[in-house]
């Protein structure tokens, strides 16, 4: 019998069950489609944070996520053996002209204060750099807190450490001990049935790999694009919303005109080949932030979905509440967060 059970192997669902067996719990994640088999299994892994001015919950508990994730994942390293190719590598972003260079200036003096002295927001010159984007102005936006992981060998190290540390996952099973359901797109279509109005949606997103290395470089944020070098020699650019589809694993035209605005961006990646093309959707809740904290429809039971672009970047954090949630009767969820905020 376990102490947990987590209904979805994604992100939120797999980190979860981490840190549930982490607090000495018996845990079983269920899924039928396996692990990572939805938007989990992307190929962007962009953890970048919000920009830090008009400070709320929602980008305080995103900052106190992207801290905590390097222990999060050097612990997950430790119990599988495998790299989930995180690594806090930062970012570059181009200034586009003089208006965007005094914000620039502006949020570099709110983050002394908002993150902490625990990262940077600075302005840098462009002049030497060999990776960077093209910039109008000349400067770019350099911030120290953004990093990198990779979706489909994170949820792989996940598994790994989960079972290594007797966690179950499985197709199905028992429903026993408290119940969490982290099933993305699926579960967000369960409570839209049950309302009046659209409580959440899948938002389609298109991505694509590159053959570039550059493991060791920052990501760049160009022309609305995450350009984002992975360790294993590629790099990987995305991605579309789309709220508007017919298929949700095709790709087309959209996808071919985030490629070209990526070459334009970085002189880099103008030859560089394409290895793979990817397309999924996106847990999006109404209110656009997670939802966590007790199910609406199943008395007793919890939610944990709507990570929509930033579950990897919320993970860990996702991963500490909802488990003092459910073994220590701790609520520490922020109002927003919570599932009435959509529902």
């Amino acid at each position: 019998m376990a102490d947990v059970t987590v209904l979805g192997a994604g992100i939120f669902g797999l980190s979860i069950a981490w840190t549930c067996l982490q607090r000495g719990a018996a845990v079983r994640v269920i899924d039928p489609n396996g692990p990572g088999a939805g938007a989990s299994g992307g190929v962007v892994g962009a953890l970048a944070p919000h920009v830090p001015e008009n400070w709320n919950d929602k980008k305080a508990f995103q900052f106190d996520s992207l801290i905590m994730a390097d222990s999060f994942w050097a612990g997950v390293h430790e119990a599988s053996g495998l790299s989930s190719g995180y690594a806090r590598l930062g970012r570059l972003q181009p200034v586009a002209d003089d208006h965007a260079l005094g914000l620039a200036h502006a949020r570099a003096e709110t983050a002394r204060t908002l993150w902490q002295g625990r990262a940077d927001w600075q302005v840098i010159p462009a002049d030497g750099l060999d990776w960077a984007p093209f910039t109008p102005t000349g400067w770019l936006i350099r911030d120290t807190l953004t990093a990198r992981m990779h979706p489909r060998q994170a949820c792989a190290a996940l598994v790994v450490a989960i079972r290594a540390k007797g966690g179950q996952i499985v197709a199905d099973g028992p429903h026993s001990g408290s119940v969490i359901h982290a099933t993305g797109t699926a579960g967000l279509e369960e409570l839209t049935a049950h309302h009046s109005r659209t409580v959440g949606n899948g938002v389609k997103g298109q991505g694509a790999v590159l053959s570039h290395a550059a493991p060791d470089m920052p990501q760049l944020f160009a022309d609305a694009i995450h350009i984002v070098p992975h360790q294993d020699g590629t790099t990987a650019i995305g991605s579309t919303s789309e709220r508007d589809y017919d298929d949700p694993k095709s790709t087309d035209s959209q996808l071919d005109d985030v490629i070209a605005r990526a070459r334009a961006a970085v002189s880099a990646l103008r030859d560089a080949p394409v290895i793979e093309r990817w397309a999924g959707v996106r847990p999006r809740s109404r209110s656009r932030a997670p939802m966590l904290g007790a199910h609406p429809l199943h008395d007793g039971q919890f939610i944990a979905n709507g990570g929509f672009k930033i579950g990897f970047g919320m993970a860990p954090k996702v991963g500490q509440v909802m488990a003092g949630l459910v073994l220590d009767g701790v609520d520490a969820i922020p109002e927003g967060f919570r599932p009435e905020a959509s529902y």
